[in-house]
Formats: C-alpha cells, structure tokens, sequence
C-alpha cells in the first residue's frame, strides 16, 4: 500500500477517519522525487500562475505564519536536506535538495522574490490551502495547488469548509457536521491528519478541471489485462495545522499516484478495494469517475485476489 494508506475491510462508508499526527512532522518529503515535483510546480505555475495560485487580500499575516510553522518543522524533522537560521526576524532557508539559499526579512514582502505563501508552496511536495479560522465558516482564503484532484481554486475560493465540499456525495448528509466541527477544534500545536483516496488512468500528479480535456485519451484502451499498469492508486496525506497567532488552519495535500500493480502486492488488498468498489453508491463513483472503468477495475482486482486463493490451496494441498 502507498504511505499512510491502508484500505478498510467490509462495505465502503464516508468516514472522516482523523487521526492525531505523532509525532507533528507536518511536511512529507520523498527526496527521490522531491527535486522533480518541485520543478514541476514551476512548470505548472509559469502556465497558468492565477488558476495555481491565489490569495484574498488581507492574508498575508496568514502566508507569512505559514513560513514560520513550515520551515521549523522542516529544519527539525529533515536535518539532512534544509537548515534554518535566524536572528530575530532575519531568517536564512537552506534547502539542499534544491540546491538554493534564501535570506529574508520576516513580514517583509520586498525581501522574498514571490508571495509568501506561493514561495513557501514551493518548498514543499505538498499543496497549501490556507483557512479563515476567525470565520465560523472557516472560508479558504489563499492556496497553493498544483496537484488537485477534480477541483481549482476558482471553484472554491471564499467559499465555507461545507460549501467546498458540497459536491463530494453524501458529504453533508453523512459527515458535513463532524467535519465542520473538526475543523472549527483542531488545536495550536495538535495538528491532526486523514487519508483520502481515489483511482486514475494516469500518473499525473496535476489532475485539475482544466486538464480534463487535453487528457480525455488516458481513459481509452485500458483492459483487464493492462489494468495493473493504466491504473494508478491515488492517496491524500492530508492535515489540518492551528496557526497560533492569526487563528489560521493550514489544510496540506500530499499526493502520491502509484501502479496499481506495484501497489497492491498482497492480493487481500486487492479483494479489499474490490469490495470498496462493489458497495461504492453510484454517486461516488460518477464523482471519482469511476463509473466507465469499475467493471474493467473489477475485473483486474479479482483476479489479483484469486492468485492468493489459488496460493492458499496450492499450499493447503502441498
């Protein structure tokens, strides 16, 4: 299973599943792929910079708080890769991966070559969305997303925590409440995460609304046979970070798209996500467009499973 994952047994049911984040290392960096998905998130921004990256205004206290949560957990949990020094509000990023240094004055804008937050965004595998935590709605009001799945910042900026997520099926019905008081309980200094998944014909890590046409092809061709190399097992490491000094919630996607074949190397998980799938409502499935692939999906994870049958009596009879 890919990190953080791991699938339920039994019928499908929308569940929140928050968990607390311990130890509170906020940030996931994969250093193997960490040099290639940053240089893509510059790629992704230089074409369409205002559809990636959006701010209200009035967010900066916000964008600048996100610098002062992210690079001191960086610094302490990736020794290896970044270093932070500080001398009151001069700060110094050393990021090794990257291979850059950077010095700035904190709150100072003239001191960094970007917005705050679109520079830290850029630190960062993950995407940023930053939260009014002083509004009972707890509104987006900034974000830094290069690798969304189905959704932009268009679509939701200024719009409640509900509100995003209203077409999500059974979202408010099932779990809207607890979801908005979770949001409206995450405490300074006890972050909490959750696990979001779905699967894609495609290993792209950028799967906004406005790609959908330029791609229509990955969803052609794609047989039970081939099925463990189309299809690619998508998972969210998502957490939710209090800012302590402007009430702020920073909400992080990290995103991780794997083979399906590579992924579901014990054959139970394979009959785990067959059933997921099988008891998945209709408008589940049409939401994570999976209604034209779930037979040919079926199919491919069956047979998957049936190898550890065939296992278990081969050996039963040995």
């Amino acid at each position: 299973m890919l990190k953080h994952l791991a699938l339920d047994e039994g019928a499908y049911d929308l569940k929140m599943n928050v968990r607390q984040l311990a130890p509170d290392c906020i940030i996931d960096v994969d250093s193997a792929e960490y040099a290639k998905e940053l240089t893509l998130k510059d790629e992704i921004l230089a074409e369409d910079y205002a559809y990636y990256y959006q701010a209200l205004l009035g967010t900066e206290a916000m964008q600048w708080e996100t610098i002062e949560i992210l690079l001191p957990n960086m610094a302490r949990f990736y020794p290896e890769h970044f270093t932070l020094t500080t001398d009151g509000d001069r700060w110094r990023w050393t990021n090794r991966l990257l291979g850059a240094e950077t010095a700035f004055a904190l709150g100072d804008p003239a001191t960094l070559p970007l917005p705050p937050l679109d520079w830290v965004g850029r630190q960062v595998q993950e995407d940023l969305c930053v939260m009014d935590g002083n509004d009972a709605g707890s509104p987006l009001v900034a974000g830094h997303l290069c690798f969304a799945s189905g959704w932009c910042l268009d679509d939701k900026m200024g719009r409640s925590f509900l509100a995003i997520h209203g077409p999500v099926p059974l979202f408010v019905e099932k779990i809207g409440r607890p979801a908005d008081l979770m949001m409206q309980r995450v405490k300074v200094g006890r972050p909490t995460a959750r696990v979001n998944w779905t699967i894609h014909p495609s290993d792209r890590l950028n799967c906004a609304p406005v790609m959908k046409k330029r791609y229509a092809h990955e969803h052609e061709g794609i047989t039970p046979e081939n099925a463990g190399g189309r299809y690619f097992l998508r998972s969210e490491w998502q957490t939710f970070i209090r800012y302590p000094r402007t009430n702020a919630v920073l909400f992080t996607i990290r995103t991780r798209v794997t083979p399906l074949a590579d992924t579901l190397t014990d054959p139970d998980d394979a009959r785990r996500l067959a059933t997921l799938l099988r008891t998945m409502p209709p408008a589940m499935l049409a939401y994570k467009s999976l209604t034209r692939h779930a037979e040919t999906l079926l199919a491919y994870l069956d047979s998957r499973a049936a190898s550890n049958t065939e296992m278990l009596v081969a050996t039963e009879r040995g």
